[in-house]
């Protein structure tokens, strides 16, 4: 019998599966650990309140995403040929958003 799918975990389950992640990329009291707990803190904290459903998943989502984010990210830089190609892809992504930025602001300009 396998566990619930991640983003049906509870919050709490998940609050723990993000301090352990912590704790294994950060043990102890390093300046990192500690930076890393407050954000997980201050994350569920900021949603603590939420009441509606679908917030709530977006929410849940959205700490699975990041969990998943931060291991495939740690795995990759261990890997050369993956490390250069997300390097790659991040270098990318900055001049499509750069160019991006330019031209609306042309097309702002432009309206003017």
């Amino acid at each position: 019998m396998s566990g619930p799918n991640p983003v049906q975990r509870t919050a709490l389950q998940l609050y723990r599966d993000c301090l352990r992640l912590v704790h294994h990329v950060a043990p102890g009291h390093s300046a990192k650990a500690i930076a890393l707990r407050t954000t997980v803190r201050m994350q569920f904290e900021k949603n603590k309140d939420l009441t509606d459903p679908i917030a709530i998943e977006n929410a849940k989502a959205g700490a699975v995403r990041g969990l998943a984010n931060y291991m495939v990210f740690q795995s990759g830089a261990k890997d050369a040929h993956v490390s250069q190609a997300m390097t790659n892809f991040h270098t990318e992504s900055v001049k499509q958003a750069r160019n991006a930025k330019v031209y609306v602001k042309e097309k702002h300009d432009k309206q003017e």
